[in-house]
This record gives C-alpha cells, structure tokens and sequence, in this order.
C-alpha cells in the first residue's frame, strides 16, 4: 500500500464517522451527542455549515423565484441617489416663452422613489400652458414586451377651476410622428391644491392620431387649456414608464446568488456563536467544568436542524407560494402606498407565511432539545438545568436575530 493511500484511509474513516453521527442526530440524538461530546472535531459543524449554506440559498433562491420586481424607466435606485430623475431636474424641461421652470422643494410626493422635489411650471396671464421633455429614449412601449403604462403625479396649484382640455403626447423622432391621450375627463373632478395620480395606459386605442413608434418613444409633451386667461401654476412629480416586472434571476443571479452565500454564512455563525455562547455562560455559572470546545462543536452539530427548516420551507414555497408583484408602490411608494402594496403581499403569502411559522417553531423547538441533550452530556447537569440553559440560548437567539432582521 503506497503512503498515499495509507494517509486517505484514515481520513476517509473519520469523515464517514462524522457523517454517520450527522444522521444519528435525527434517529439517535443521545448516542450521537455521546460520541461528540467524547471527541469534539470541528469537521462535523463545518460540514453542516456546507449544508446549511446549501438549504439556505436553496430556499431563498426558491423565493426569489416567485418574485417579480417592476422594473421603470428612469430606473430608480434611492440607495446610490437616482431617482424619479425626470421631475428632479428642471433643465431637462422647456415651455413657451414667457414661462418659468424650476425645481421646487418644499411640495412634493413623499416616497422614496419620489426623490425630494418636484417640477414646478408657471405662466402668467395665460390660458393654456405646456411642457416638453426631450431626448428621454428611445422607450420601448410596444404591447408585446414594453412598458405597459405612463404613471405621474400633476397639482394645479392655480386657477382654482379644472382645465377644460388636457393632453399627453409622445412623440418618436420627430413632432410628426405623435400620438396624444385626452386627460380631460381625468382630471374633471380635480381639486386645486391636490395631487393628482394619472396612469395612462400604453399602445392603446385610447390614444388619437396613432402615428408614433411604439417601439422608440424619444419625447413627451403635457399640455394644459383653460377658457379664460389666468395664473397658471402647476407641479409634475412622480413620472415613470411602468408595467414592466421581471425576475431578479433572470437579470441578476450571480450577486444575488452571492449575497445569499455571505448572508448565510453571516447568519450560521451569528447563530452558533450565539447559542454556544449564552449555554457555556449559563452552565459555568451553574459550576460546570466543561470546556468551550465542547460546548461550541455540539452546538455546531445541533445547528442541522435549520438546514432541513429550510429545504422543507423550499418544499412549502414550491406547492403554496404564488408568483409575488413587487410594484413601484411597495419598493419605494409613498408610506400608504406601501402599506397597501405590502398587505396585498402578505395576503398572497398567507399560507406559506403560517405554515413556515409552524415550521419554524418546530425546528427552534428541535433545537432546544438537542442543544439541552449536548449540554447534559457534557456537564453531567441534570435535564432541568440542562433544558433550562438551552432554552434561555435558543430564545435570546430568536429575539436578537429578530431585531437584528437575521
């Protein structure tokens, strides 16, 4: 026998003796622990942390799966500062002559894909009044796989009364090819003062003179008409091509992927430090002699449990879980907005949701038990103070991960 192989016997004993008390845990749990706490090696948690990083990005890609993100044009993004940049910059704006274009911070839509400021347009002694915003593409609106709807935000702060004709035009190229939406009837029953939220629907038969490409909206116009002349003041906020949801897999799985990765090895040792942590200081307060060591590795090997919490939530995901429509109004609406697009996504969810608490509870309910199993094993306590230690663990963990959002 070469001394390669002499050296890969051994090895390969002890790495079936650590997967044969990894299973033993679930059928045998005291002669397991028997055997761990006998011999602590760290190769057995270290194998299931592979298996918990494993189950957990399994289950998280799995939900991810079901969720569909709407992507808009312009793309926001608050948390590098890019957002609802069409009505955040009033040089991107013209009018006629004689009106005045500028940014206005204190009236606003307060969301986070709002940014903070709107457009305001001006125009004294005047009946009607228009905006233009140029070079914004080319947009694809096409029925078949472009943006399906036109969202924004109008206040007329004066005159009092509600426009008697009011328009959106897209354009593509040039001003021939346009085609307009009466927002008259729309904004009839508007109120001074009032924000406005206008969805208009793409590549519709709502729209007159259809002559513009679909596929390569480049310009817009907003104009608004009264009978008789007037201070007209009003705001645009809030203007997004919308309608458009796709799958973060689709578009961004490897960083997804990753962050999974690192967040569930963030999570396991937050976890085992933790519980291993608060069960050594117990039962050395209780006057056990036992050694770090050996508290940590048979915690380690107890933490099993949540990497089959997870494949059985996979499994719950998989058969209960609908596809989930992450609207503009649940990533970064205004708060009623957001509330609103959250409880009807908590209500899409809300079987999986209670079966994966009743899973949950089962595995921390599990855990205890096999966590108060190690620690009798290794202190020689008596199951009361052994349960009694192992409970108090398990539940500052849950408390801690819970605020903590881990």
């Amino acid at each position: 026998m070469s001394n390669s192989t002499a050296t890969e016997e051994p090895h390969k004993r002890r790495k079936n003796a650590t997967i044969h008390q990894i299973l033993e845990i679930f059928y045998a749990p005291q002669r397991a622990f028997k055997d761990i706490v006998g011999e602590p090696k760290y190769i057995g948690p270290i194998l299931i942390m592979v298996l918990f990083l494993a189950a957990s990005t399994v289950y998280s890609s799995a939900i991810l799966s079901r969720s569909y993100l709407e992507y808009t044009l312009p793309n926001s993004n608050p948390s590098i500062g890019q957002v609802d940049v069409w009505t955040e910059n009033a040089t991107l704006w013209t009018s006629a002559p004689g009106a005045t274009i500028k940014e206005d911070f204190n009236d606003f839509i307060n969301g986070s894909y709002y940014g903070n400021r709107s457009i305001a347009f001006s125009m004294p002694n005047s009946s009607q009044i228009f905006m233009n915003l140029i070079d914004i593409g080319p947009v694809n609106c096409s029925a078949t796989d472009g943006y399906r709807n036109l969202s924004l935000r109008v206040k007329i702060i004066s005159p009092k009364t509600a426009p008697s004709n009011a328009s959106i035009y897209l354009f593509s190229g040039n001003n021939s090819d346009y085609s307009f939406y009466d927002l008259t009837e729309t904004l009839s029953n508007s109120t001074a003062g009032v924000w406005n939220n206008l969805t208009v629907p793409l590549a519709t038969e709502g729209w007159a003179n259809n002559s513009v490409d679909w596929t390569r909206i480049t310009g817009m116009k907003l104009q608004f008409g009264w009978s008789e002349n007037s201070n007209i003041t009003i705001l645009l906020d809030g203007l997004y091509f919308r309608g458009v949801f796709q799958n973060p897999l689709n578009t961004d799985a490897a960083d997804y992927l990753l962050n999974y990765l690192l967040s569930g090895l963030l999570q396991f040792l937050f976890r085992w430090l933790l519980i291993a942590g608060i069960i050594f200081l117990l039962v050395k307060t209780f006057g056990a002699k036992t050694l770090w060591k050996t508290i940590f590795i048979s915690v380690g090997f107890s933490l099993i449990i949540f990497s089959v919490m997870y494949l059985v939530n996979t499994i719950f995901v998989l058969l209960t879980l609908p596809k989930l429509y992450y609207s503009l109004e649940y990533l970064g609406g205004t708060p009623t907005e957001m509330a609103a697009a959250t409880a009807k996504i908590d209500s899409q969810a809300t079987l999986f949701s209670t079966i994966s608490g009743y899973v949950q509870v089962t595995a921390l309910v599990w855990i205890t038990a096999l966590c108060a199993i190690a620690t009798r094993l290794s202190t020689g306590f008596s199951w009361a103070k052994s349960a009694t230690a192992s409970a108090i663990a398990l539940f500052v963990e849950f408390i801690i991960g819970l605020l903590l959002g881990i």
